[in-house]
């Protein structure tokens, strides 16, 4: 089953780009199988794909979409820069590395990966991805895992505002006070691990939307990311779960059945605290 992409909402940010709202993680997708589904994903219908330094995978990621029969400019890449690369002159060679890798001519969006607010060097890395954005090898220029406070020290800073924000965000783990910052700001909020790492599964409330929907637990979940307004991001490797992940906009979670999901809210992470992380 494949998805038109004409038929994926887009996302205006703040820098007069636009990002399809649904793409396709590749976190621990290994090196062997990624360039292939990369490629799959392509030919299902994804034009979004979010990689990191960190996964290892950037060169196979750029090696699938030159692959592809796509145009270059139809799909969206975003990658990150580590932690143990922050600080003005090393993120800028870091930046470069990635470019590299990637070899696809730039990156769509850049984000720093974690705040690592006890090296307090992220204002630094900042400053490098704004003078990266003049050179045109980077479109947009964004964070991930950044709590409030880290954010509001990076818009006192002056200079560029991220586009984006990238966090841990699901049924469990809702981020009301990191959605509302960045909504004040304009920034987007994009949702990593949005199926809360498959621990809903078993869920009755999900289970029984699902069933009166006939949809599965991980549509219900993503429909649900979609009219918050998220970006948001799954990751697969299974060629079923790839186009099911895809086709989840014929059909609408009435505000009732959003409010119950609301109600799942447990501030239950599942990866690490950005306050204590790197």
């Amino acid at each position: 089953m494949t998805f038109d992409p004409t038929a994926m909402p887009t996302i205006a940010l703040r820098d007069g780009n636009s990002i399809p709202q649904l793409g396709l993680g590749v976190y621990k997708v290994s090196q062997n199988v990624a360039v292939d589904l990369i490629q799959s994903a392509i030919d299902t219908g994804y034009r979004r794909i979010d990689t990191a330094a960190l996964y290892g995978n950037e060169a196979e990621v750029g090696a699938g979409i030159r692959a592809s029969k796509i145009a270059r400019e139809e799909i969206f890449v975003t990658t990150k820069i580590w932690n143990d690369r922050q600080g003005f002159a090393e993120s800028k060679v870091a930046i470069e590395e990635s470019l590299a890798r990637l070899d696809i001519d730039y990156i769509d969006l850049l984000l720093i990966h974690w705040p690592c607010p006890a090296q307090d060097l992220f204002l630094e890395t900042w400053q490098a991805f704004q003078e990266v954005v003049a050179t045109g090898k980077v479109r947009s220029i964004g964070v991930s895992n950044f709590q409030p406070s880290h954010l509001e020290k990076l818009v006192a800073a002056g200079g560029a505002i991220p586009t984006v924000n990238q966090v841990e965000l699901h049924p469990a783990f809702q981020q009301s006070e990191v959605r509302k910052f960045g909504a004040a700001h304009d920034i987007k909020t994009e949702a990593w691990a949005p199926l809360g790492r498959g621990r809903y599964s078993e869920n009755e409330v999900l289970s029984g939307l699902a069933a009166k929907h006939g949809k599965s637990v991980a549509q219900i979940i993503l429909r649900w990311h979609i009219q918050l307004g998220n970006l948001v991001i799954p990751k697969t490797t299974n060629p079923e779960r790839l186009a099911e992940n895809i086709n989840v906009f014929d059909f609408t979670l009435d505000e009732t059945e959003m409010r119950i999901i609301g109600l799942l809210d447990a501030g239950e992470r599942t990866g690490p605290n950005p306050d204590e992380f790197g």
